[in-house]
C-alpha cells in the first residue's frame, strides 16, 4: 500500500489529535469510508461458498492449463 505524502501527513495528525498509532487510525478510516460508501460484510455463513467456489474456479484452471500441455 502506498499514500501520498500530504495523505500520510494528514493522517499523522489526525492520528495524533486523537491519541492513536497512524495503522490504528489508518485502520479505523479505512473502515469507517467502507462502511460509509455502503460496503457490507458478508455473513459468516457464506464464507464456505465462496471458498468452494474458489477451490472450484482453482481446479478447473488446473485442469485447463494440463490440457494445454
Amino acid at each position: 500500500m502506498s499514500l501520498d505524502a500530504s495523505a500520510i501527513e494528514y493522517a499523522e495528525r489526525a492520528a495524533k489529535a486523537h491519541g492513536l498509532s497512524l495503522s490504528s487510525w489508518l485502520s479505523k478510516a479505512a473502515r469507517r469510508e467502507a462502511v460509509r460508501t455502503g460496503y457490507r460484510a458478508r455473513p459468516a455463513g457464506d464464507l464456505a461458498s465462496v471458498a468452494a467456489a474458489d477451490e472450484a474456479e482453482t481446479a478447473a484452471a488446473e485442469k485447463e492449463l494440463r490440457a494445454e500441455g
